[in-house]
């Protein structure tokens, strides 16, 4: 990718389309297995979560625990993810947008909800999450106490989304900070939209990193089948606290 390209912070599908992808081969790992320093984070959205990402992205994540202060803990919420949950969840953020703006054209929604939920079909744009580059991830303490990420926005709130969203109190960005710079200490950089969305490997990163390609294509675990609970056409369902 040319030094000149301009670099969006909502990473859109037609700028990532441009970006070749030249599969490595590297399998996908249990980063739980691989790194017992990583917490496996509380679930959001009711349905079975894999513990699985790359195994050179799991390998980093394990660079990067190990130099987090005494105390705080890397919370891996999701990696790897099924295109059924994909679809689900695609159809659920058109849905919440649309609810809550009935007046956007269906240009503007689309927009809106690709910049959150990456389309689940797109021919020459695999959703990061399938990939197995991508993964979503907090910092906690060593009870599982989360670090405030939010404050003092409401945790759904979508001004909150932006990695720099304005009005943040000193200790939610100290906490974002710590987070982007423990990750892109090992190469794992952060999608602008969303401060809890990192990724290595993938379109998103090769974009954000001007690097030529991608190296990690959509992928499936060897064997694997959804879970028929899961795999149905209804938007996902948020678990309720």
């Amino acid at each position: 990718m040319p030094d000149s390209v301009r670099i969006s912070p909502t990473e859109p599908v037609y700028a990532l389309r441009r970006i070749p992808i030249r599969e490595c081969g590297e399998p996908l790992v249990n980063y739980l297995e691989l790194c017992p320093l990583l917490i496996h984070d509380q679930p959001v959205f009711d349905y079975h979560r894999e513990t699985l990402l790359r195994k050179g992205v799991a390998e980093r994540l394990c660079q990067a625990a190990e130099h987090l202060p005494k105390g705080i803990r890397l919370a891996i919420l999701e990696g790897w993810r099924g295109l059924h949950i994909q679809r689900r969840m695609y159809r659920r953020s058109w849905e919440w947008w649309q609810q809550r703006h009935p007046e956007w054209s269906e240009t503007t929604l689309k927009r809106v909800v690709n910049r959150l939920t990456a389309p689940p079909n797109h021919p020459r744009v695999p959703p990061p999450h399938l990939t197995g580059g991508a993964l979503d991830v907090g910092l906690v303490r060593e009870d599982g106490t989360p670090l405030d990420l939010v404050s003092p926005y409401e945790r759904l709130d979508p001004r909150s989304f932006v990695s720099d969203a304005p009005l943040l109190d000193d200790e939610a960005r100290a906490n974002r900070e710590l987070l982007r710079k423990t990750l892109e200490a090992v190469g794992i950089t952060n999608y602008p939209s969303e401060y809890w969305h990192f990724s290595y490997g993938d379109q998103g990163w090769a974009y954000r990193g001007q690097h030529p390609a991608a190296i990690y294509g959509p992928i499936e675990p060897p064997n694997w089948r959804p879970d028929p609970r899961d795999d149905i056409e209804a938007p996902v369902r948020r678990i309720d606290r």
